[in-house]
């Protein structure tokens, strides 16, 4: 049997007892509180001890519940994001060597699966009379969103997890979270701790829900801290609900931040630390910046005081540190970690001067001519463009190039598609970029696509 971690949710929840906690969404509320001496999964509980567990609890309060009450319970947890096709289950469930599935009690069981336990996980909450002893480190498996093939299986403890949390003192101030993220994905799981392990409730929006509406519900549960992509807070900034809530920290991950949002939040939330994390599956939480520019000190790379090492190789920046995961799970994942313990992240970096900046991922580059483009760099120029909300740059097939750098660009609510603007955007960039990045096309569309992870729909 596993030996339990020195801290598990259930004791971060004691530790913060008795002020009133809850996590909330349209329509329906958890108080943290009641998990002392009650279940979401009935008579199930007992038997699902020590098992491997494929979580499929149909919504993020279900889900937050199950994992409060699995932690430390269950020798696995594989957290499933809700886009999870169902294609992929049985290549999960075989790498997982599960034996349990938890799901949505108001859904019916996945359909064709073999495990020995089906258990419902259902609100509100119902009393158990017994309290239990926490007998498992439980591992932690989270799922990357890959354009093919099955995802891959990313082992956690809650160790790696929370160990950028710094967790509250009894004295400290209350922090309110609120996540555009999905709690089953990295990033919102990284809030739904946050939150855990502090003093204050947490605040997460439906399926679904307008931004509007989710700004309100945030204002009205005075919200102190809050969090999303870049491309979350570009939807804010065009949203006259974004006054509704007056947060103390804004923070950003998942996309490159450019000076363009973080100017933009800075001016909407002038009272906000504005920070932008560098974040991922597999490497953990890198680190933060706070500064309100784009891209992060050079002094961050090499051996740093909290434990962590950072590199670039080959253009890439490489990780090391007690918060990246320990490997892939499953018959034929592939090493994580290199020999020194660093795991490659893919993300491009560029250093200028004393600061070092993303410029994109390694899959992501465009080949002109035998030159290279990160779209990611051409699209922060063009969102520096006082007519630009943001923008989406693409390759397009050249017969003599083999691609040109084409841009797709949302203007600012009121600006007119007047005639010249299309050659200021391109001028802007003849002026920052090298010739081959400068965008030969431009496109004005009314929205961008996103992924159901907040990022920008990159593929298709």
């Amino acid at each position: 049997m596993s030996q339990p971690e020195s801290l598990s949710l259930t004791d971060l929840l004691k530790a913060g007892a008795g002020v009133g906690r809850a996590i909330g969404m349209m329509g329906a509320s958890l108080a943290l509180d009641d998990f002392s001496n009650a279940t979401s999964l009935g008579g199930y509980f007992d038997a699902l001890e020590g098992r491997s567990i494929v979580l499929m609890a149909g919504d993020q309060l279900k889900t937050a519940a199950a994992l409060i009450e699995l932690d430390g319970w269950a020798r696995r947890i594989v957290l499933c994001p809700p886009d999870l096709e169902s294609k992929h289950w049985g290549a999960v469930i075989r790498d997982a060597e599960a034996d349990a599935i938890v799901y949505g009690g108001d859904d019916p069981p996945p359909q064709g699966v073999d495990v020995a336990i089906l258990a419902p996980c259902v609100l509100p909450l119902q009393p158990r009379a017994a309290s239990t002893v926490r007998r498992f480190a439980t591992e932690w498996v989270l799922l990357t969103s890959g354009t093919t093939g099955d995802p891959k299986m990313v082992v956690h403890t809650l160790a790696t997890l929370t160990g950028a949390i710094t967790r509250s003192a009894p004295q400290a101030l209350v922090q309110n979270w609120a996540t555009f993220y999905d709690i089953r994905r990295y990033g919102g799981l990284q809030i739904f701790l946050r939150a855990i392990a502090g003093r204050g409730s947490l605040t997460l929006r439906n399926a679904g829900e307008t931004v509007d509406d989710f700004l309100i519900r945030a204002g009205v549960a005075g919200v102190t801290h809050i969090s999303g992509t870049p491309s979350h807070w570009r939807l804010v900034l065009m949203n006259a609900a974004a006054r509704r809530m007056d947060p103390e920290y804004v923070r950003l991950s998942g996309e490159i931040a450019d000076s363009s949002v973080l100017n933009a939040l800075a001016a909407l939330y002038p009272r906000a630390r504005v920070a932008h994390a560098f974040a991922s599956t597999e490497a953990g939480v890198g680190f933060e910046v706070e500064d309100g520019q784009a891209g992060f000190p050079a002094a961050y790379l090499g051996e740093r005081d909290n434990g962590a090492a950072l590199k670039v190789v080959d253009g890439s920046l490489a990780i090391r540190s007690g918060r990246t995961a320990l490997r892939y799970l499953g018959q034929s994942a592939p090493i994580l970690r290199d020999a020194e313990s660093f795991v490659d992240t893919g993300d491009m970096i560029e250093l200028r001067g004393d600061r070092g900046y993303f410029v994109g991922r390694r899959g992501g580059i465009i080949n002109v001519g035998g030159a290279k483009v990160n779209p990611e760099e051409v699209e922060a120029v063009i969102n520096m463009h006082a007519g630009v909300h943001a923008s989406l740059v693409k390759a397009r097939r050249n017969p003599i190039t083999g691609a040109l750098v084409a841009a797709d660009v949302v203007l600012n609510e009121g600006v007119i598609e007047a005639p010249g603007l299309k050659d200021e955007i391109i001028a802007a960039c003849a002026r920052q970029l090298a010739p081959y990045k400068v965008p030969a096309l431009v496109r004005f569309v009314p929205t961008l696509a996103v992924t159901p992870s907040g990022k920008l729909a990159r593929n298709g």
